[in-house]
Order: structure tokens, then C-alpha cells, then sequence
């Protein structure tokens, strides 16, 4: 009984708030299609599986690169609305693990994306669009530097270069200038 009193206490505020706000027909039509996975959602489940990843980071404009291989599985939770990987490898001796999700608001048009790893305590998020064109997901969002405790800009641009690749690259803002701070090869195991 403690279980479901639990659940209702989860699940009872988000209905409440969509019978309080959708009265009419076609509010209730945007809630449906707000709710329902898009072909963008599809795209992003093409992308379920292992990687193998090459990493390669940079700590700062002309500083040397170091590198890094990781895995990541990725699989799509909530019945297709959101993708989940977990990333793990190994760096300079320590062992990595970090977790991101990325999603796409339907209501708002627009790519959306977290990142945690235990080599740190802060979130990173960021928010972007998607150019079929070039096949490339552009993000903008913050991370905190450690040296400083601040909030700085961070960018992405992930590339679908074909079904079983991707680049990412990472440009991190430092001191009015952007550099490149990373850059993630991911190639599809098979």
C-alpha cells in the first residue's frame, strides 16, 4: 500500500497539472504530441548500442593533447523519449565513468543534454538544434571550472558522420577566446 500511495504521490501532480492547463481538444492534441516520440526520437534510437570511443582532450589553447579510449552503451529509456550512455575507460591510470542524456523537446524544438562523471561533482547542460543538412547537433550550455568555481560557455557540435559514426568536439570559452577542448571519435561495435 505504502508503494502505490508513493506512486499516486509521483504521478498525480503531473496529471493534475496537464487536466488544469489542457481543457480544449486542441490543447489536449499538443499535450499528445508533446508526449509522443517524433522521428527525431527515432533518429536518436538508430544510435542505441556499444561504441567504441577515441578521445582526445585539451586543457587549454596549445597545450598538448591527451588522449583517452572509452566504451559507451547507449540505450533509449522511457519508452523511446530519452537516450541514456554510459561511458567508461581509463585515464592516466584512474578509472572513468560518466553518464550523459540527450533528448529533444518536441514542444520546443530543440536538443537537450547532460553530462556527470566521477571526475567531478558538477552537472554539465546543454541545449541546441539539429541541421539536417550537415547532420550535426549544435549545443550551447555551461560546466563549472574547478580552478575558478564558476560557470563558463561550453559548445558542442556532434557530427553523424554515418550509421555507425560520430565526432564530437568540444569548444570550452577561456578568457574571451574559444578553443577547442575536446574531441570524441565514436565508431559502432560490431
Amino acid at each position: 500500500m505504502k508503494k502505490f500511495t508513493f506512486l499516486m504521490g509521483l504521478l498525480f501532480p503531473g496529471f493534475f497539472c496537464m487536466q488544469t492547463h489542457a481543457q480544449t481538444q486542441e490543447e489536449m492534441q499538443k499535450w499528445m504530441d508533446y508526449m509522443t516520440p517524433s522521428d527525431i526520437h527515432k533518429m536518436i534510437a538508430s544510435w542505441d548500442g556499444t561504441w567504441n570511443e577515441d578521445v582526445t582532450m585539451w586543457m587549454g589553447p596549445g597545450a598538448p593533447p591527451m588522449q583517452m579510449k572509452t566504451t559507451s552503451e547507449n540505450k533509449m529509456l522511457l519508452d523511446g523519449r530519452y537516450q541514456e550512455a554510459k561511458h567508461e575507460g581509463n585515464f592516466n591510470g584512474m578509472p572513468f565513468q560518466g553518464m550523459s542524456v540527450l533528448g529533444f523537446d518536441n514542444a520546443r524544438k530543440i536538443f537537450f543534454y547532460s553530462w556527470i562523471d566521477n571526475f567531478g561533482t558538477g552537472m554539465i547542460y546543454m541545449e541546441g538544434t539539429w541541421d539536417p543538412a550537415k547532420k550535426t547537433i549544435n549545443l550551447k550550455g555551461k560546466m563549472t571550472d574547478p580552478m575558478s568555481g564558476k560557470l563558463i560557455d561550453l559548445r558542442e557540435v556532434i557530427t553523424i558522420v554515418d550509421d555507425d559514426t560520430q565526432l564530437m568536439e568540444q569548444y570550452t570559452l577561456q578568457d574571451g577566446k574559444e578553443f577547442k577542448s575536446m574531441e570524441l571519435t565514436s565508431k559502432r561495435k560490431k
